[in-house]
């Protein structure tokens, strides 16, 4: 409850800002603090995740709404691409697409998210100094910033300074440590107040009315100029919520589900654009905030909405008192905290994998540079890019050889298969493409093989190998075919038998000499070879 009500009340100052700077309303960024976060918690499969407004979100919106020639501050418009973006959301979930976020590498989240978390910190500069920059990306903010010490206006920076310092004095007094952000907003707040210390509030944003919001029923006309815009806005805050389970996890240690987490933000947006709010999205500032503060379950978040309500119907006008400047000391903290929890990955990346670092950093400066939704995209090429090198990378043919004792052994690939005798092979990668040309060089020469066998396991082969593979497969069959000798293929799935037969490379090879997959781990292998000592026994070949 203590944590929701800080998160709850983090989001009348930080909700509003954000719906300003996209050109809305900053009521509306108030509202979407409310039903989104309440009903984004209780669905949510990443239980700290706190379903709100963002200003990625809150800018790309209004983007998409101006783009369609639609007016932003019209209610029935935002109502529409509200929903739209839900219904988009729910849609991926309900399809399982969370899934593709399984392929997105660690580093490539982990320089996304901190990006996110260094943006969350130059996003509220000007709040914690007095001084406004005019630059654009996040680490011209910063450094513009950091060259305008001058400008910066002495009592903003000292009401930021007492927020910092009075939060840090109770984190570490343990019996108090999980109140301490919200002490901290109270305390110097009210300081501020009864001393009259002129510094701007979130009344200077807009008025907050102590009310709920009126129900709106989205505009049909607007449907069609924003279904397209809708998918954009959906991805870019979907992109933001999936760095939240990495970078917070479930205290619980359940896992995540990046496709329930989409059905739970999607329902977030269905409710909350029948009231009055923007686009929302996982918040990982705010799922800092309600950390910080405490939360160990979803009921915080739920709470978080709950208290909201509460808040505005009870005593809305009493939090523009609230000084931005304490809101700006306090997601300084919170941005740092996210920056540091990071660093261990950070560390461990840069210390095992060159090029996943490289990755990482690219992902990072795309964030803090260019717009989210094309540093998702850069991000989504690089995570590609790494599968697909360290997939090849893996790829090879080894041989086996059978022991004594029933068992297998890892041999050199021979350069050549002997005559009538047994050469096993065992094919290890996903059939990508790119791997053929390693699996051609590794293959021993059957040029010369007169009345031999050759084994190949493919039990870690696809359901769906590329053409190549199967290209591949059939030359060699035919070549073997051609000089009197076999090719058995072991450990095939009922999928891939299917795939061979339609291909043709089943009536190459001969359908008793393609050995199904079994239970055992290398027990259609022994089958294969059991087949293949017939086979040359009755060659008078020589049988090991």
């Amino acid at each position: 409850m203590i944590a929701g009500l800080v998160t709850g009340l983090f989001s009348i100052p930080e909700g509003m800002a954000y719906a300003s700077i996209g050109g809305f309303n900053p009521v509306a960024g108030l509202y979407s603090g409310m039903i989104p976060t309440l009903v984004g918690s209780f669905f949510s499969r990443t239980v700290l995740m706190v379903t709100t407004l963002t200003s990625a979100i809150a800018l790309s919106s209004q983007s998409v709404l101006t783009s369609a020639g639609l007016d932003p501050t019209d209610p029935s418009n935002v109502a529409t691409l509200v929903i739209l973006v839900g219904l988009v959301m729910a849609v991926l979930g309900l399809l399982r697409a969370g899934s593709i976020m399984s392929f997105v590498s660690s580093a490539v989240m982990t320089g996304f998210t901190t990006g996110i978390a260094v943006q969350i910190i130059a996003g509220v500069l000007g709040d914690a100094t007095g001084y406004d920059t005019d630059r654009h990306n996040t680490i011209a903010k910063i450094v513009d910033s950091i060259a305008h010490v001058g400008a910066w206006q002495g009592t903003t920076v000292a009401v930021t300074a007492a927020t910092v310092a009075v939060w840090a004095v109770f984190r570490f007094v343990k019996s108090v440590a999980s109140l301490a952000t919200l002490i901290a907003l109270v305390v110097v707040t009210a300081v501020v107040a009864v001393a009259g210390v002129d510094v701007d509030t979130v009344g200077d944003i807009a008025a907050i009315p102590n009310s709920l919001p009126t129900p709106t029923l989205p505009g049909v006309s607007a449907l069609p100029e924003l279904l397209v815009g809708a998918f954009a806005v959906s991805l870019v805050a979907l992109a933001q919520a999936a760095g939240i389970s990495s970078a917070v996890p479930n205290p619980d240690g359940s896992r995540p589900n990046a496709s329930g987490d989409f059905v739970a933000q999607g329902a977030a947006n269905i409710a909350g654009g029948f009231f009055g709010a923007l686009p929302t999205g996982g918040s990982l500032s705010r799922t800092g905030v309600a950390v910080s503060a405490g939360a160990r379950t979803r009921w915080a978040g739920i709470f978080a909405g709950l208290w909201l309500i509460g808040l505005v119907l009870v005593a809305g006008s009493v939090a523009e008192i609230i000084p931005m400047a304490v809101i700006g000391g306090l997601v300084l903290v919170i941005g740092v905290e996210l920056v540091t929890g990071r660093w261990s990955d950070i560390r461990l990346v840069f210390r095992t994998a060159p090029w996943s670092a490289v990755a990482m950093l690219i992902t990072f400066f795309a964030t803090t540079q260019l717009p989210l939704q094309n540093a998702i995209l850069i991000g989504a090429v690089l995570s590609l890019l790494l599968y697909c090198v360290q997939a090849s990378r893996y790829a090879k043919l080894v041989a086996l050889e059978p022991t004594d004792d029933a068992r297998w052994r890892v041999v050199d690939v021979p350069e050549a298969c002997p005559s009538d005798r047994i050469t096993v092979l065992h094919y290890a990668g996903v059939g990508l493409f790119a791997e053929v040309p390693r699996i051609d060089e590794a293959w021993p020469s059957i040029r010369d093989t007169r009345g031999g066998v050759v084994i190949l396991s493919v039990r870690t082969m696809p359901d769906v190998p590329s053409a190549t593979v199967i290209r591949d497969l059939t030359r060699h069959a035919t070549a073997l075919t051609d000089n009197g000798s076999l090719l058995v293929i072991a450990g095939v799935t009922p999928a891939l038998a299917r795939i061979f037969e339609h291909s043709g490379l089943t009536e190459a090879i001969g359908r008793e000499n393609v050995v199904e997959t079994t239970d055992e781990v290398l027990g259609a292998l022994d089958t294969a070879l059991a087949r293949a000592r017939t086979w040359l026994a009755e060659r008078g070949g020589k049988v090991d």
